[in-house]
């Protein structure tokens, strides 16, 4: 068989018959489908995929927190004094206890 000719030939019914301009049959379903599906493949990918699901959960946590905040019951009577002086106590606590021994 001769290749010049079979090449021509098709050559000639591939000009009779140009592509369309219209996307084939559900094109941007399969290339949704396949963004969707794709797998990280690099440290980096598996990295950032991470921090994103890590940012949805503190976002979670902050929501909660923050209705949890809003919806529990008021203190009937607020802690009184100083507020510095309670800070100050509570920091310098552990240099008032005996230690075990000297260094």
């Amino acid at each position: 068989m001769n290749l010049n000719h079979l090449q021509n030939r098709l050559l000639q019914a591939a000009r009779k018959n140009p592509p369309s301009d219209a996307p084939p049959y559900a094109f941007e379903r399969r290339i949704m489908n396949r963004l969707a599906a794709r797998r990280p493949e690099t440290a980096l990918d598996w990295w950032s995929v991470s921090l994103w699901r890590g940012a949805v959960a503190c976002v979670a946590v902050t929501l909660l927190c923050g209705v949890w905040s809003y919806t529990a019951p008021k203190q009937s009577n607020p802690p009184t004094g100083d507020f510095s002086q309670e800070l100050s106590s509570t920091v310098f606590a552990s240099m008032d206890q005996p230690g075990e021994g000297d260094w």
